[in-house]
């Protein structure tokens, strides 16, 4: 430490290896005790966040290269203004998810495996967001797969297995498309380490750069089956099997949004916004956005499971931030970045309040749902409020993130109209699945209460805590969120 600032960049290292060895330790050890292993997972957990918030406050400029394969690639970590942003929301989320995974998963069974592979998928996904080449970012992004896997499989039954096939294929499907971008980058870019404006080599011919484009299309439907892309989205609402805590961190933190900030490194610091902005490829991945923002909305509404509801949700909602990206403006990057920020805190929130009602309840389906605000007031406020921010409802974190966006839409116009168009119709459909919910659960019609929902309760405060204090922040950043959209237009300006 030198004038309270980390100089040695292998502390960059702490956020990835404290977690990998807290689970590994689980895993290993196998603690009969409950106690003891959540002293243990707590602990690991709690040390790499606390680690994450002072390399985010006052950590290495320089990044730290772990090993060089000679020529344009190495294995690296550094952080950045938008590695910051995505280890951030890891360092809160995850510590939150795992107080109420405590009380979740004693009705779930096999606590040492799931607990093992949750601290090792934290430093897999740390590791997503400090690293500092392409090369890096693969290597971690397919770990994510393989350290994923197990949680989304974890009660082995028919569906599980199932949804975690669907994810494997899926997953090695994108793997190899990634694969075939990098080695195209690689030909005919600089290097392979984040350079903001992109790496794409001055003077390529008309031949190679529409080899390049078609490496973007690769890249952008590779990195998207985990960012849940259509059509490569059928794997998320699969997954909604796994248990509560890993749907609210697949849908919130981890896989999904360890696919958007992918495709931020890919647009804005490997092919750069520059070398694509206008052409028939950007057009062509609007139009894909613009048509999932639409789809998931749509299957949303008209999904009865709950679960599976949000699943379609975050199908939407992914495309929203990928709209803001895929303008490849600097309004459009900030508009992504808030709504990935927004968007975490409003689905994570909507995730913890399902798996509420299905501890307590044991209920799945929408129509299960008459009268469950009365028996449990805090889960289904908490639930209210994130679903009307995830409207966008004025004064909520939703609405902020929405405007930028349609902003950011409208400014670049042409294609960017479209995106405002389906902005739109979005909104609809979101009021009119989340109002269906909320409905149902405040004001049932007369005589259709649910008479179960009569002997039911809110859960204890390990479940209900994480709830009220996220549900806090989206409030908080809904009412305030002036200081945090200035550092990610700061980020969106290349000046972090």
């Amino acid at each position: 430490m030198k004038g309270g600032m980390i100089v040695n960049p292998y502390y960059l290292l702490a956020p990835v290896l404290l977690p990998v060895m807290t689970g590994a330790a689980v895993l290993g050890l196998r603690p009969k005790e409950r106690r003891k292993r959540e002293i243990l997972v707590i602990g690991g957990i709690l040390a790499a966040s606390a680690v994450i918030g002072a390399l985010v406050v006052n950590g290495p400029k320089q990044p730290l290269v772990l090993y060089r394969f000679g020529g344009k690639m190495n294995i690296s970590l550094g952080l950045d203004g938008l590695s910051g942003v995505f280890a951030c929301l890891i360092a809160v989320l995850w510590p939150l998810t795992t107080l109420y995974s405590f009380e979740y998963m004693k009705h779930e069974g096999k606590e040492n495996k799931f607990f093992g592979y949750f601290s090792i998928t934290y430093g897999v996904v740390a590791g997503v967001a400090l690293s500092h080449s392409l090369i890096t970012l693969y290597f971690f992004y397919e770990l994510m797969t393989l350290a994923t896997l197990p949680l989304v499989m974890h009660a082995m039954d028919t569906r599980a297995i199932y949804a975690g096939k669907k994810f494997l294929l899926l997953s090695m499907a994108g793997a190899a498309m990634v694969f075939v971008s990098i080695i195209s980058l690689h030909e005919y870019g600089t290097t392979l380490d984040f350079t903001w404006g992109g790496v794409t080599a001055q003077g390529l011919s008309h031949e190679e750069r529409r080899h390049l484009y078609g490496a973007f299309i690769l890249a952008f439907f590779g990195f998207g089956v985990k960012a849940a892309v259509v059509p490569f989205h059928s794997w998320l609402p699969a997954a909604s099997v796994a248990p509560t805590p890993v749907s609210a961190l697949l849908h919130a933190v981890a896989v999904v949004k360890g696919g958007v900030f992918a495709l931020m490194r890919v647009v804005y610091w490997c092919f750069g916004a520059e070398f694509l902005i206008g052409t028939k490829v950007q057009a062509a991945v609007l139009c894909v956005c613009c048509a999932a923002i639409l789809y998931g909305s749509l299957r949303a509404l008209c999904t009865q499971h709950l679960k599976r509801r949000l699943a379609y949700s975050t199908v939407s909602q992914l495309s929203y931030i990928l709209m803001g990206v895929m303008l490849m403006t600097p309004a459009g990057l900030a508009a992504g970045l808030t709504h990935m920020v927004c968007h975490a805190l409003m689905k994570i929130t909507l995730f913890f309040c399902a798996g509420a009602i299905l501890y307590k309840g044991g209920r799945e389906y929408v129509y299960e749902l008459r009268g469950v605000g009365r028996a449990m007031p805090v889960t289904m406020t908490c639930f209210t409020l994130a679903g009307l921010g995830l409207v966008g409802v004025p004064l909520f974190a939703g609405f902020v993130s929405k405007f930028m966006l349609g902003s950011a839409a409208a400014e670049a116009g042409g294609l960017g109209m479209l995106g405002v168009v389906s902005l739109i119709i979005s909104a609809f459909f979101t009021l009119f699945y989340m109002v269906l919910i909320i409905g149902a659960a405040w004001f049932p019609a007369e005589g259709r209460e649910d008479p179960h929902w009569n002997t039911q309760c809110d859960p204890n405060w390990n479940m209900k805590l994480p709830l009220i204090a996220i549900t806090a922040m989206s409030m908080v950043l809904g009412l305030w969120s002036g200081p945090l959209i200035q550092v990610f237009n700061r980020i969106a300006a290349g000046g972090l």
